[in-house]
């Protein structure tokens, strides 16, 4: 469990960090530009479980290996965007893939500091949407985790796996992989498929004296 966190970590900080290098470039970003939303996306969500959970400072900012390892994701979007493109076929698989690599990262790095089963799992969600609220609010786009489709869900559900399985003691690698599988597959089918949670609808009230002309 102590050696599991950083793993994850570095992985989905990769991961993160090609879907927001690929935003990037897709949206006409010089190479500073998607070098700065590689970084912000790859290593939001990290910061802000380290902050809440008093692991200070973040391992986004004393340990140079998350530096590099969005660096690297940066550069190689930027020079081979079209083959990054054409191996993810979307953002939103590298987006998945980060989202259930860094819900399982911020639940087990929670847990391994103490936190109740409750905290712990929301602390996990936090940690999987944290970097793509970012980015999407650097490209001045609503955050896909306030729209109404199995973001945050997936994330949390991921994180939940993970909480169980250390409340049961259940062995740690097949739980992990249970949580990333169930993450990643939930929100690939809910891209797919079109799955939504449901939204308000406001009801349209006409006001009588006015008519509209046809």
């Amino acid at each position: 469990m102590d050696k599991l966190p950083i793993v994850l970590d570095l992985t989905g900080t990769f991961v993160f960090a090609l879907s927001g290098a690929l935003a990037g470039t897709k949206r006409g970003l010089d190479l500073f530009g998607v070098m700065v939303l590689s970084f912000a996306a790859g290593n939001s969500g990290g910061i802000t479980r380290d902050l809440l959970i008093g692991a200070v400072p973040p391992g986004a900012v004393g340990d140079w290996r998350y530096l590099g390892v969005s660096l690297v994701a940066g550069l190689v979007t930027f020079y081979f965007s079209p083959l990054i493109v054409r191996m993810s076929n979307s953002v939103l698989v590298f987006d998945a893939a980060g989202l259930a690599l860094f819900a399982v990262a911020g639940a087990s790095k929670a847990l391994s500091f103490g936190l109740n089963p409750v905290m712990a799992t929301v602390l996990g969600m936090v940690t999987g949407i944290g970097g793509g609220m970012v980015r999407d609010a650097l490209l001045a786009e609503i955050p896909t985790v306030l729209r109404a489709d199995f973001y945050a869900v997936a994330a949390l559900a991921a994180a939940a796996i993970v909480v169980v399985g250390h409340v049961f003691e259940f062995p740690v690698a097949p739980v992990t992989v249970a949580a990333l599988i169930s993450c990643f597959m939930l929100r690939v089918m809910a891209i797919k498929r079109g799955w939504r949670l449901p939204v308000a609808k406001l009801a349209q009230r006409s006001d009588p004296g006015i008519q509209k002309d046809d």
